[in-house]
């Protein structure tokens, strides 16, 4: 194989290998599903909620137990014999008139409740990993056009010293120069610490500690442009999609099943039972074998069941005031988000946009006038260049976390728009 042969094939190689250590958007999201520890608080919430319900429907299993007892009695001629007595015992409840059937309600709506709260939990992962991946994208932009203005402020602020030396300039301009390069220098390294920073609070994001991204691909953002249903629409779906409103809603019902189940305290008990036992002294009115009902009637039970209702009333007040300030809540949020959305679309993009057009403008006649060898700065033109996309590109990040929001708002769906293509 041939030298140039060689050398493109390592060139392939290498170019691979950058595209494989490159972290993509869809890269990033995809770890919304890792054992991060937001999402295992989560989880942890969800499966205490499945263990309740579970307990509470055990409430109604058959059960199967030993009872017996070691002791000696005297008997009426004056001697002291055993009286051992060892039981099986088999019970199944047969009827509790609603104390296990809204149990188990209320268990239903909690599991239903942490649901909600799990993808609500995702939703902001999403959104919070997104902002972090766009955080590293800016900071490492403003690196670079940081450091092309303190290359700038440095050849300005060295030929000025030359200048100097000859009495060309003051000593209050060449000051004024080396401050200039100083301030740009200090907002550089400040700058270069963030692009640290970013990356690790990035990693952590995506729960891979440790492993900093060196290298991220700048996303499409391909859904910056969807339509959007107009506000008076959205706002029925996002208070009945919510996870949050979901969440708040399933504990108002799990409170008012809990309400009638402490409410059946009051009611009797039925359960069916069989015993098998065996006794050291032998009795007429001792059975081997036995089989009945067994039936409980509460007569008084003091405060115990009103301080209980008493307590679920509290609670079920408690949530609907929370779901009633959610919803109000909601409502402002979602106004603010689509009104952040149209800002950025109508406003941010064409400013933004404008700006880029005329600094591509200006660095084309910097560049020519450099090749006339005329007195101009290339380099400030260049920079100035990079601030104008970074501008763009702030835009399109605050725009694609807009609509991340909205879709959390929407519990992960929008409505259609009516006349969109599809």
């Amino acid at each position: 194989m041939k030298r140039g042969a060689w050398a493109a094939l390592l060139a392939c190689a290498l170019s691979a290998a950058a595209s494989a250590e490159r972290l993509t958007l869809d890269e990033a999201l995809a770890s919304v599903a890792a054992p991060h520890p937001d999402r295992r608080v989560a989880e942890s919430a969800l499966a205490l909620s499945r263990a309740d319900r579970e307990q509470a429907a055990s409430r109604q299993d058959f059960s199967l137990f030993l009872d017996g007892s070691l002791r000696t009695g005297r008997r009426p001629d004056g001697d002291w014999k055993p009286d051992n007595i060892g039981r099986i015992v088999a019970r199944k409840p047969l009827f509790d008139f609603g104390r296990s059937s809204q149990a188990i309600a209320a268990a239903d709506r909690d599991v239903a409740a942490r649901q909600a709260e799990l993808l609500n939990v995702e939703s902001l992962r999403r959104i919070d990993i997104m902002a972090r991946y766009f955080d590293v994208l800016l900071a490492d932009m403003q690196s670079a056009a940081d450091s092309e203005f303190v290359a700038v402020a440095y050849v300005s602020w060295d030929n000025a010293r030359d200048r100097f030396e000859v009495g060309q300039i003051s000593q209050p301009d060449l000051l004024r120069l080396e401050a200039e390069y100083q301030d740009l220098r200090e907002r550089r390294n400040a700058n270069q610490q963030r692009m640290r920073s970013t990356r690790q609070k990035l990693a952590h994001a995506i729960n891979r500690p440790g492993k900093l991204p060196s290298e991220l691909a700048d996303p499409a953002l391909a859904d910056n442009a969807r339509p959007l249903p107009e506000y008076e629409s959205l706002l029925p779906w996002v208070m009945e999609k919510n996870p949050r409103v979901l969440a708040l809603q399933a504990q108002v019902a799990a409170a008012d099943a809990r309400l009638a189940a402490v409410r059946a305290e009051r009611n009797p008990l039925l359960d069916a039972e069989v015993v098998g036992g065996g006794y050291s002294r032998e009795s007429s009115t001792r059975d081997g074998l036995s089989a009945g009902l067994v039936f409980n009637i509460p007569l008084y039970q003091g405060a115990r069941v009103d301080s209980r209702v008493a307590r679920e009333l509290a609670q079920k007040e408690r949530s609907v005031a929370e779901l009633e300030k959610l919803k109000l809540e909601l409502a402002d949020t979602l106004l603010a988000t689509l009104q952040e959305i149209e800002w950025l679309r109508d406003s941010g993009r064409p400013a933004a946009g404008k700006q880029i057009e005329y600094r591509d403008w200006a660095l084309e006649r910097s560049r020519a006038e450099y090749e006339l060898e005329m007195k101009t700065n290339l380099g400030t033109s260049m920079a100035e260049t990079q601030m104008a996309q970074l501008r763009r590109k702030q835009v399109e990040y605050r725009l694609a976390l807009a609509l991340a929001r909205l879709e959390a708002l929407s519990g992960g769906s929008l409505p259609p728009v009516e006349g969109a293509r599809k």
